[in-house]
């Protein structure tokens, strides 16, 4: 094992950046130091939004069966996590056992077995081969109409699911398309308390040192080491408070979106310049809002011939939200219990920020409504391309694998392939990079 002379960096401690911490402990060895710098709060866009002393989840709400990083996480954190039982709704139809993305699954043997991709590119041709690439250069409707799904069926299921998700149209790429419904299946779960806590959690478990500031620059600078030998190093200068500090590193990952306005990190002095890729995000407004739902706005029904606890709108609707459905707290297990008074807390989903007018459209009464405007995921425009995993010879670049896909275990996913990525490239292992038939290979292996 080589050893450092410096500290590694990550910058951002949502879950990319606390995953690679995790899986670069477990591959650099305990003589690693590990710096993880965070500007806001550990978790990232995993948040919780304080509502009368309750917590609700304001951002990544809830973690499929099949999402083996994370049910990792939570049985190696396990006398820190509890597994909150099934949430979410099923708004499955059996149709959608044709958008079944299974080759995805095989990221997880290749990880298994060390291997590495220098792009999101080759690390999805490695799992479905051309067509799978090919994903990323259609929409979800143009998938799903060559699958022979009715216009009933893309208007009345999927695009509604499209809107809760991501807060677009069919219109994202084929890719994500298929990632969303799958968010759309049942046995979705989550931690009880929070999924921050599986980011903090991580965080302790890598032993890093959190530094609470903002990173402004990173500049490549030669040092001497205490070998005597000039090398190559970055500086990374971060603002705490008022006051300016920096400091040296052999890697670095940046585990933050390269975007101004989340988090505004200038690369200095690089020959030849870093590429600029400033992908745009998609902004959405979550509002939680205790009240009682005004059923006749949505339908002329009675409302006792009305169970309404979830609410989806469609492309063509004419609605001012995405969606809206009743959530519990973070610290109950179970779904919400019976009112008695018919009111509920709901979690609504919007373009823009809810007006009072709106709200008093919505509801009958409310008691308060609370709201969370965020950044939430890129918005998506096939042909999508995806930014360099690799900035530099040591500098790396975890989230832009959210340009094929935004989510929790995207995130875990492409924090372990940089953490094995730095690994081999530091320790010169070509062998365990960009190998071609990586699944052919593999399955011939005893």
């Amino acid at each position: 094992m080589i050893s450092f002379f410096s500290p590694t960096a990550i910058i951002g401690a949502g879950i990319g950046g606390t995953s690679a911490a995790y899986y670069l402990r477990q591959k650099f060895g305990k003589d690693v130091t590990i710096h993880l710098f965070e500007r806001g709060e550990v978790g990232g866009r995993l948040a919780t939004l304080s509502v009368l002393g309750q917590e609700y989840e304001a951002g990544g709400a809830v973690i499929h069966p099949l999402n083996l990083h994370m049910k990792r996480f939570v049985k190696d954190l396990d006398d820190d996590l509890i597994v909150g039982g099934e949430v979410g709704q099923d708004h499955r139809g059996d149709n959608l056992q044709a958008l079944n993305i299974s080759p995805s699954n095989r990221i997880y043997r290749y990880q298994s077995h060390d291997y590495a991709f220098s792009s999101v590119e080759n690390l999805l041709h490695s799992l479905g081969g051309d067509d799978f690439l090919g994903m990323l250069n259609q929409t979800l409707l143009e998938t799903l109409q060559k699958a022979g799904f009715s216009e009933k069926f893309l208007n009345e299921i999927v695009a509604p699911v499209m809107r809760v998700n991501y807060g677009q149209s069919m219109n994202i790429n084929g890719f994500v398309g298929a990632v969303s419904m799958a968010g759309a299946d049942s046995g979705l779960w989550a931690v009880e308390g929070g999924n921050k806590l599986v980011c903090s959690g991580l965080l302790q478990a890598s032993k890093s040192n959190l530094i609470t500031g903002s990173v402004m620059y990173i500049e490549e600078k030669t040092r001497t080491k205490q070998t005597g030998n000039p090398t190559k190093m970055y500086e990374v200068v971060y603002q705490t408070g008022s006051e300016t500090h920096s400091d040296f590193y052999d890697i670095v990952i940046v585990a933050a979106p390269l975007n101004r306005k989340m988090s505004n990190i200038t690369f200095l002095n690089f020959d030849p310049p870093i590429e600029e890729f400033h992908q745009y995000y998609q902004h959405i407004v979550t509002t939680f809002v205790k009240g009682e739902l005004n059923a006749s706005f949505f339908s002329s029904r009675a409302l006792d011939k009305l169970d309404l606890t979830t609410i989806l709108t469609t492309d063509n609707s004419d609605l001012f939200i995405n969606s809206m459905g009743i959530v519990s707290s973070v610290r109950e297990n179970d779904n919400p219990q019976p009112s008695a008074d018919g009111t509920y807390t709901w979690k609504i989903f919007s373009q823009e920020t809810l007006t009072k007018k709106q709200i008093l459209k919505l509801f009958l009464s409310y008691d308060f409504a609370v709201k969370q405007p965020w950044l939430a995921y890129p918005h998506y425009k096939p042909p999508q391309k995806c930014p360099s995993i690799i900035l530099h010879d040591r500098l790396y670049y975890l989230n832009g694998i959210e340009c094929a896909a935004s989510a929790m275990e995207m995130s875990a996913i492409a924090a372990h392939n940089a953490a094995l990525l730095a690994y081999h490239r530091w320790n010169g292992h070509t062998d365990m990079i960009d190998q071609e038939d990586l699944y052919e290979k593999l399955k011939t292996e005893l």
